[in-house]
């Protein structure tokens, strides 16, 4: 399997896949390349939409130059527990934080969701967050404090007293219904949008379907969410004589 960087005519079989509609993992297939390979690039360089690869060659040209400018000490992976190789646990860190970004989160920010998203203890200290992923503190705090307002992650204090940010599963939940309340106050603005413009006019109109569009969405988000909760909180049922 081809190792190293990505050359300029891999990069244009990518665009082609793209434009195609192969999933990464064909295009990965083909090129005789990872899967996070191809996702990490895709990702980075505009998304599946905006991916150019005369544009992503350049880019990771530059990137390289401005690395080696710098020459900043690498961070070793971190030991990994249950005998993973830690060289494919953080390239798997890199791809779901990329994947994080293209959803809209912040850099900082995805990072630090990544990093406690893939600890097995959900739970890490601003400490521990900026030791893992080399920055200051004050770059953890202002990343845990985005990801509160997204209802993304909590704070607990453990035996020592050390403020510990958590991510758990009722951590998506909550995010999703946080979601779901901000396009219901999008829905009673859109409203009073109607009222203000006239419900017979085109503006007026406009803004009725917004608010029935996103009313639907956020109730569709709300029932999905509980459903979906209720689901993976029920353990199943053993059979007499079976098995755990």
């Amino acid at each position: 399997m081809p190792g190293g960087r990505l050359t300029q005519q891999e990069r244009q079989q990518i665009a082609l896949g793209l434009a195609d509609g192969l999933a990464y993992a064909e295009i990965a297939r083909r090129l005789e390349r990872p899967t996070s390979t191809i996702t990490r690039e895709v990702m980075r360089n505009g998304g599946p939409t905006g991916y150019r690869a005369d544009l992503a060659h350049r880019a990771t040209e530059h990137r390289a130059h401005r690395r080696k400018q710098a020459a900043p000490p690498s961070p070793q992976a971190p030991p990994q527990a249950y005998g993973r190789d830690p060289e494919a646990v953080r390239e798997y860190e890199e791809v779901f934080t990329t994947v994080l970004m293209a959803s809209g989160t912040p850099k900082m920010m995805a990072r630090v969701m990544a990093c406690l998203c893939i600890s097995d203890s959900g739970s890490l200290t601003a400490s521990e967050l900026a030791q893992r992923l080399q920055v200051s503190p004050a770059s953890i705090s202002k990343a845990v404090a985005f990801l509160e307002t997204q209802s993304l992650v909590r704070r607990e204090r453990d035996e020592r007293r050390r403020e510990r940010y958590v991510v758990d599963d009722d951590i998506w939940y909550q995010s999703m219904m946080a979601s779901a309340q901000a396009l219901v106050q999008t829905v009673e603005t859109a409203r009073q949008g109607v009222s203000v413009l006239g419900p017979d006019t085109p503006a007026g109109v406009r803004f009725e379907n917004i608010a029935r569009f996103l009313d639907f969405v956020a109730e569709s988000t709300t029932r999905a969410a509980e459903q979906a909760r209720d689901i993976l909180r029920t353990k199943p049922e053993t059979t007499p004589g079976g098995t755990d």
